[in-house]
């Protein structure tokens, strides 16, 4: 098991390289950043100037390498448009992205988990049908447009939630369930295939031949053994969830790490942009990683090699 975290750890290590890297370059590939900030009226003189202030001059890989430096130590540069640090901007705004990350995944297991069970239970039935509807629904709907119906019943036709704002718990329901929905079809389906499975056991016939009860049987001998994958999914998507709302926050205007990229995009403020790609990508492959040696560590056959 120990050889097999170490691998996954230098997998790991080796795409947070690549990653970094990607994220610098996009500063380039998007052309002149040194013309980008000038404006369109700035003289070739200007152009020089900038270029030469904020070492666009180096060639690139002393650029990336100098970056990276910086950025294992904490410094993700200035932003261009806001003139603080960019570590200290995104710390400000991270906390209200991760909270609606864990109220979304929160919302997704507590969903999903038991439609699946449900649908797994009596399968071909209206539950089985419906959280089929409900996954497919899910993977088709984009939630953007999901989130601007939700604005339209829910605060402009009944005037019950907020439209916008990160003020109170309220403000946070429509885009947990916005964000939430994203992450149940994959979890309601697993969660179904897996207790199909596990009921189909012989250690299940053989817990109801003893004369368990169906509760016991269900929830102590199948649920258990069936959510295991499930668990590792939703680190998975968790990191997911994370990336993902830069969109949410952008309509429900939740003034996030995902809402300061948007503004940051619009603005042309690269070394922030750049900073919260290569953060929203750390998260999911942590949590990609944890979900990995979960995996290994729930596995017997893992634990003892």
């Amino acid at each position: 098991m120990l050889t097999f975290i170490l691998k996954r750890l230098m997998l790991a290590v080796v795409v947070a390289l690549t990653v970094s890297f990607i994220s610098f370059s996009l500063m380039f590939l998007s052309g002149d950043p040194a013309a980008a900030l000038a404006g369109e009226t700035a003289s070739a003189e200007d152009i020089e100037a900038i270029r030469a202030l904020y070492g666009f001059d180096r060639p690139m890989l002393v650029q990336y390498w100098q970056w990276l430096g910086a950025a294992l130590t904490g410094d993700l540069g200035e932003s261009y448009y806001f003139k603080l640090p960019v570590a200290s901007l995104v710390a400000e705004r991270l906390g209200v992205t991760m909270l609606l990350g864990v109220c979304g995944i929160s919302f997704a297991l507590l969903t999903a988990v038991p439609l699946g069970v449900a649908a797994a239970i009596r399968p071909n039935s209206f539950i089985d049908r419906l959280s089929l509807f409900l996954s497919v629904a899910g993977q088709a709907m984009p939630s953007f447009w999901f989130g601007l119906i939700l604005i339209v019943v829910f605060s402009i036709k009944l005037g019950i939630l907020p439209p916008s704002g990160a003020t109170s718990w309220k403000h946070f329901v429509m885009p947990t369930v916005v964000l939430g929905y994203y992450a149940m079809p994959a979890i309601m389906r697993l969660t179904r295939a897996g207790m199909l499975d596990v009921l189909s056991s012989d250690y299940i016939r053989t817990a109801r031949a003893k004369g368990a009860s169906e509760v016991r049987v269900l929830f102590k001998h199948g649920l258990r053994n069936a959510i295991i994958p499930v668990v590792s999914l939703a680190a998975v998507q968790m990191g997911f969830m994370l990336g993902g709302s830069i969109v949410v926050e952008s309509i429900f205007a939740l003034h996030g790490a995902g809402y300061l990229a948007w503004e940051s995009i619009g603005r042309n403020d690269l070394p922030t942009v750049q900073a919260l790609i290569l953060i929203f990508s750390m998260f999911y492959i942590i949590f990609t990683f944890l979900a990995d040696v979960l995996n290994a560590w729930l596995d017997p056959r893992m634990r003892s090699s």
